[in-house]
């Protein structure tokens, strides 16, 4: 969600007040939640049965709490403001809420997608649009807090370091969150059908010990463990860089936000040559190749820029040849990463079917959940270990003025965010290495599956 790991912790460390170290656990703290709800979500809806599908009353049961979350996470009342404790309690409670409600909607959303095709490339294009629709919104998003909101409405005032600014902010995404999750459930009514006839023979409601029965099954999946795996460290390198960026943008780069709003443009070139490209890359090399490639070409790009201002190869700070500079590197940075969020979602969809294989059950549900787990899970830990190098080691003190700040301070902050934050995703990518499923696997596997399904209609 764009607004919570884009501008949350600024605004409760600089804005806010709250010691970065505690802002950073207080989000990472909400995981110890995930821990249960992901997984228990996923088994559900990979059980649930109704008139509107298994996938479908999850996506409507979303939306509203958690619009209400993401605006009360903005907005404290003084008095709990006032208070380190309160403030910080706060902050828990509401983060823990948020992220259960966003769980409803992403872990049966993306089940839903593994299911709407058995074919090798042609998951991959669904996970494709996903991806280019969630981009979608995570631009606009973006366009309309810096172009409008900090660089124009509050330009004077202070931009992203305002506080009223985040009322206008906090709204504008409750909306999209209302618009795009309704537009989801109802736009994918007619695929109800579809997804009955795919559910789990399982008679009853998931019980505690068939609960866990799955989740240990899932986990025996070799070529799971090694997505898992390479998800850990590479979640490391990305929790550092999104909680860092509003930081690095503001402080190291000393950007406007009106230049800020500029930077949408590396993601609209880089994923959108992702989008069109990731599905060749697939049929060319297969995924294990592609996933491992993109891991390490992620990690390197969405660094060099900040590695190459360490030792003085970057433009002057403030200046439109930077903005450039970021832009251009940054277009790579996002294509790997596009291919490889296609490729690591497609690639759960055919592991869903060795399982379906192995077991008689389809359980994208729980596939999905433990993915999305483990994903929050380490970026969290990339939350804390920023929070807590902003607070220890950058010493990064509330209510900074950019441009007024040491210069040992930025060269910390740049080293957390370059050379650092880049090696977590350079380990991913070799172990990504360890999936074995390719085009010949999976059509093998899929000639079985009809091969039962036959076997199974003639009796």
């Amino acid at each position: 969600m764009w607004i919570f790991n884009a501008v949350g912790l600024i605004f409760y460390q600089q804005i806010l007040g709250l010691p970065a170290g505690l802002a950073a656990t207080a989000m990472a703290l909400a995981i110890i939640v995930d821990a249960i709800t992901d997984p228990l979500i996923g088994a559900l809806s990979d059980n649930f049965r109704s008139r509107f599908g298994r996938r479908h009353p999850f996506l409507l049961a979303a939306p509203i709490p958690l619009a209400l979350c993401v605006f009360l996470i903005f907005h404290p009342p003084q008095f709990v403001v006032e208070s380190t404790s309160l403030l910080f309690s706060w902050l828990c409670l509401f983060t823990v809420l948020q992220r259960t409600f966003q769980t409803f909607y992403v872990v049966p959303h993306l089940a839903m997608g593994a299911e709407l095709s058995t074919d090798y490339l042609e998951r991959t294009r669904i996970m494709a649009f996903n991806n280019l629709f969630s981009l979608y919104g995570g631009m606009l998003m973006h366009a309309i807090s810096w172009f409008l909101v900090f660089g124009f409405i509050f330009v004077d005032q202070g931009g992203q370091l305002y506080r009223p600014a985040y009322t206008w902010i906090s709204m504008i995404a409750c909306g999209m969150i209302l618009v795009s999750i309704f537009a989801c459930a109802f736009g994918t009514k007619d695929k109800i059908e579809l997804l009955k006839r795919r559910q789990n023979d399982r008679q009853g409601n998931v019980t505690l010990r068939s609960f866990y029965s799955d989740i240990w099954s899932v986990l025996q999946n070799r070529n799971y463990l090694f997505l898992l795996l390479g998800l850990f460290f590479l979640s490391l390198t990305i929790g550092t860089h999104e909680t860092l960026s509003i930081y690095m943008v503001t402080f190291f780069w000393e950007l406007s936000a009106y230049q800020i709003g500029f930077l949408v443009i590396n993601n609209i070139i880089g994923v959108h040559i992702g989008f069109f490209l990731a599905a060749r890359l697939h049929d060319k090399f297969d995924k294990r190749w592609t996933i491992a490639v993109a891991a390490v070409g992620l990690s390197v790009f969405w660094s060099m820029g900040v590695n190459l201002a360490l030792v003085g190869a970057a433009p002057a700070n403030a200046s439109w040849s930077l903005v450039a500079f970021i832009i251009f590197l940054g277009s790579f940075a996002s294509f790997f990463g596009a291919v490889l969020n296609i490729s690591v979602m497609s690639a759960l969809a055919d592991i869903a079917d060795q399982h379906e294989l192995d077991s008689g059950l389809r359980l994208e549900g729980i596939f999905y959940s433990a993915r999305a787990f483990f994903s929050k899970a380490m970026i969290a830990v990339g939350h804390i270990v920023a929070g807590v190098a902003l607070q220890y080691y950058v010493m990064l003190p509330p209510k900074s003025v950019p441009g007024e700040i040491p210069a040992d301070v930025i060269f910390r902050l740049g080293i957390v965010d370059g050379p650092f934050a880049m090696i977590g995703g350079i380990i991913a990518g070799v172990v990504y290495l360890g999936y074995r499923i390719d085009k010949t696997v999976h059509s093998e596997i899929q000639n079985r599956l009809k091969a039962r399904e036959l076997v199974k209609s003639d009796s």
